[in-house]
């Protein structure tokens, strides 16, 4: 066979954007590559499929798991050729090539590397994490495979999932592309935009850039997705977890104290050459940075003087040292315990110290953990309230969705030993994986729910499912397989998973499951957080720990899929959270919840009905007090409700926007109130500064009448007046002489970076076409800047690629930000009324600063566009010293809002 059959083409109409695509293929294909971006449930796969027909050459479709793998194949023999048995031009062994194989990217690595690959365990979560940890260097040979697919003309490649070439199976690809040199067809969801830009550069080698991409937003306009929300429930931990962390925290205090009184550990500090001749080692003070501050902050902690040396190379007489936290104590003791050219003398008092800390669970294969702990945080995110949680959110959708409900929860671990072979099965449920989550559900099951288990390596059904689960493994000619019934409860039954049945298990369960055998399926994300599609699904909880960008998107679009057969279809997708009220912050499973939330995109919650990306669209609560929590848990539950009123919101929010457009956000402070000082009162401004002090104005006048109301009975004469007037006038000039002071030092030391924020943008983008980074015609981009009604300045490039937007604001973000590590450093510049000079440090974006002609470039364009500035090469003695000035001076050091980068339909 050397072409695909004449009369193959696919059963239905082509949606809009897919129209679009295949309209411009010839001119996409230009340099043999088509890189389309789009969300879950937008036809990537027939669409790759169709392209592939239209190549017209034999092909190799590689997927990211065995599931699918056998989707790609169920699809094209249904929508393509509309047969039901698999035709034998159609391969699933990489080894054994035909017209059209189809295989995972594993299978060809484990090819390419002399190794074996055990499909049993391919989608088997805890079999992969204990594998993942063998780490080992393969040599890569793709002699044998490369002459395999010559012999059979290979000319077109399929990457489904392309995100997934950031890992090591890109190399095994990139070698067989190099020798065949076929068309690439890169489909993905979610691309990785949050990857280094060396990774970034790798990917976009193998792709080709970006041709098409269309977001979500865009697609429920046309239907293709179905109007959800994100909900989420926190919890709090349970006695018992709540006794444990405190119990942690107290040693974690403990031992913080001890160290600050230990004599030893402040004679080395002191002995030290950077602390006992700072002007002598200026190079290794400026290599190392961070452990000199930390120094300078414990040994002020400890009661120990600054020297007037060290107030000279911070160049800041004024400078107060900060106070010490579990945060500079991390990185004193990294340095000190584990840096081998450093306090040798001192071996015995670090091993004593190291005992010191894993006796108290504070460190963790060479990391010092008194922040982030891990048992802390495993207590959290395994906390049985959660799986309480999980029995809420189910009695909540049944009761809104009854048997209708298509509930999925994905985890991330199965938890096997939670299975026992005993009549009786009363073990605690101390962890979250899919096995204690069906163990939760059966036990409390008084309305009969149908639950079900599905991963790689494990499958349980309902007794009464059986019949349609028969029909099922039929229809793909499975006439026999085994099965027994779970030990504890002859009301369900697990299934034997055959090698013939191994393959089609996932298309047989999710049809039962779709017909309502099975109401509330449980698995792991590895199995079905990816490609895996029922359309029936709406309502999802994501029991995973996962914050990644990649795999926390690919998860939630497992639910907000369009139903051909439900046109009214909406979804939720529920989160859980459990909260550490001991941290200040909450701990780290909500903070894991607010990265999460950084790569998804639905409607706000608030007032002004918009669709953006990020957490605040949800409202969480400040205040991580139980009645908050509380009172935020009514809440989203009464939201998840009301299903029909989360279809008109949609409705409402797209009409306000056209595209989906990734811009900077400087967010106004949070915890000060905008309105209730200035409109022109501009975060990351001296506006603030001017805004506190007309504030600061206001309320001196309404206490002046407050005082005046109280002494007016005393006062008897002309010159009782005068006194209180006095007195009055004397604490105004002391309270407001510090306040002026506040805002004219500010105002004199930096210029209005919300004026400067469009010029900056213009600079960036100058220097960016300039590198060839951006390519698309100047004439069809725009800097977009511009700061709404509650004080936040919002930034973004309006045109160009999705890479070139992207680019733009990760660099533009690095300007903006607190400054770090740069290599180069840019001295913003002016003069206040042409007397007073006013100076900010910003960091020269990485991939413009690895070059010094970029740079200078870079440094070029900001005078012309910008005002005076000064390049500064970090590197050199002076250059460090300037480097740990701009750290303490710098304007994102006086107000501690950071820049976010968010997706806003615009």
């Amino acid at each position: 066979m050397e072409a695909y059959f004449k009369d193959i083409k696919f059963k239905y109409k082509w949606r809009p954007y897919q129209k679009r695509v295949l309209l411009d293929l010839e001119e996409h294909l230009d340099d043999n590559h088509l890189h389309i971006i789009a969300p879950p449930g937008s036809g990537k796969t027939v669409l790759g499929l169709e392209v592939a027909i239209r190549l017209n050459k034999p092909t190799l479709i590689f997927a990211p798991t065995i599931a699918i793998r056998n989707q790609w194949v169920q699809r094209f023999c249904e929508l393509f050729l509309q047969v039901n048995k698999q035709p034998n031009w159609i391969s699933r062994d990489i080894k054994k090539p035909e017209f059209l194989t189809i295989v995972t990217y594993q299978a060809l690595h484990a090819t390419c590397t002399n190794t074996t690959i055990d499909e049993e365990i391919e989608d088997d979560e805890d079999e992969l994490e204990k594998r993942s940890n063998r780490k080992a260097t393969r040599i890569i040979d793709t002699k044998e495979i490369v002459k395999a697919l010559k012999a059979k003309n290979i000319g077109t490649i399929v990457v489904d999932e392309a995100h997934h070439l950031k890992n090591e199976w890109w190399k095994s690809l990139n070698a067989v592309k190099t020798s065949i040199k076929p068309t690439i067809v890169g489909l993905t969801a979610t691309p990785p935009y949050d990857v280094s830009y060396k990774e970034w550069e790798r990917y976009i080698d193998l792709n080709g850039p970006v041709d098409a991409e269309i977001s979500v937003p865009e697609l429920v306009v046309e239907n293709d997705l179905c109007p959800h929300q994100d909900y989420v429930l926190i919890s709090e931990p349970t006695e018992g977890e709540h006794n444990f962390i405190s119990q942690h925290r107290k040693k974690a205090l403990i031992v913080f104290n001890d160290i600050i009184k230990d004599e030893s550990f402040i004679n080395a500090l002191m002995s030290h050459p950077i602390y006992e001749a700072p002007l002598e080692n200026l190079d290794s003070i400026y290599s190392n940075l961070e452990y000199y501050s930390a120094v300078l902050i414990f040994l002020k902690a400890a009661g120990k003087i600054v020297s007037q040396q060290h107030v000279e190379i911070i160049g800041n007489k004024k400078f107060e040292i900060p106070p010490l936290n579990y945060e500079w104590i991390e990185i004193l003791l990294s340095f000190y315990l584990f840096d081998k050219n450093n306090y040798s003398d001192y071996y015995e008092h670090k091993e004593s110290l190291i005992n010191k800390l894993k006796r108290n669970g504070l460190i963790e294969k060479k990391t010092i953990r008194f922040r982030h702990n891990k048992k802390i945080n495993s207590s959290l995110s395994n906390s049985l309230n959660k799986l309480k949680s999980i029995d809420k959110i189910v009695d909540l959708e049944h009761d809104c969705l009854n048997d209708k409900l298509r509930m999925v929860i994905l985890t991330d671990y199965i938890r096997k030993d939670f299975l026992i072979n005993e009549p009786v099965n009363n073990l605690a449920l101390n962890k979250i994986g899919v096995l204690p989550i069906f163990e939760q559900l059966r036990r409390t099951n008084d309305r009969n729910l149908k639950l079900g288990v599905l991963t790689g390596s494990l499958i349980i059904i309902p007794q009464k499912s059986l019949p349609a689960f028969v029909e099922a493994a039929k229809a793909v000619n499975i006439n026999s397989f085994t099965h027994s019934s779970v030990p504890y409860d002859q009301q369900y039954i697990i299934i034997n998973a055959s090698e013939k049945l191994k393959h089609d298990i996932v298309q047989i369960v999710t049809q039962v499951f779709e017909q309502g055998e099975i109401e509330i399926l449980i698995g792991t994300k590895s199995l079905l957080g990816e490609g895996w599609d029922a359309p029936t699904i709406n309502s999802l909880i994501l029991a995973s720990f996962v914050g990644s960008y990649v795999l926390s998107n690919q998860m939630r679009g497992r639910a907000i899929r369009s139903d051909r057969n439900n046109p009214n279809k909406t979804s939720n997708i529920w989160h859980l959270v459990c909260v550490d009220r001991s941290d200040m912050h909450g701990g780290d499973d909500i903070q894991l919840l607010k990265r999460r939330f950084k790569s998804f995109v639905g409607v706000s919650n608030g007032n002004d009905t918009t669709i953006e990306n990020g957490i605040e669209r949800l409202n969480l609560p400040e205040e991580l007090n139980s009645s908050h929590l509380n009172d935020f848990n009514k809440k989203m539950k009464l939201n998840a409700g009301e299903r029909e009123l989360l279809k008109q919101k949609w409705q409402a929010a797209l009409v306000n926007g056209e595209s989906l457009t990734e811009e900077i956000k400087v967010p106004f402070p949070e915890d000060k109130n905008y309105k209730q000082t200035k409109k022109l009162y501009y975060d990351k401004t001296i506006a603030n500064m001017f805004a506190v002090l007309g504030s600061s104005l206001i309320a001196f006048l309404d206490w002046i009448l407050e005082i005046f109301g109280r002494t007016a009975k005393n006062i008897h004469s002309q010159q009782d007046l005068y006194k209180v007037l006095m007195v009055i006038g004397a604490i105004g000039v002391l309270f407001f002489s510090r306040q002026t002071y506040l805002t004219f030092r500010l105002f004199i030391k930096y210029h209005d970076i919300s004026k400067d924020i469009h010029q900056i943008g213009e600079t960036l983008l100058q220097s960016l076409i300039k590198m060839n980074i951006i390519n698309t015609e100047h004439s069809k981009l725009e800097v977009v800047s511009s700061v709404n009604d509650f004080g936040a300045i919002y930034c973004h490039l309006e045109g160009g690629t999705t890479y070139e937007k992207s680019t733009f604001i990760k660099a533009l973000q690095e300007i903006i930000s607190t400054v770090d590590n740069p290599r180069y450093l840019i001295i913003r510049k002016k003069l206040f009324l042409k007397l007073i000079s006013q100076k900010d440090y910003h960091s020269v974006p990485e991939f413009i600063g690895r070059n010094k002609k970029t740079a200078e470039y870079f440094e070029k364009q900001w005078r012309k566009l910008v005002g005076a500035c000064e390049l500064v090469y970090t590197r050199t003695i002076e250059g460090r010293k300037i480097l740990l000035q701009s750290r303490i001076n710098s304007l994102s050091s006086e107000f501690e809002e950071k820049t976010e980068r968010i997706s806003k339909w615009r």
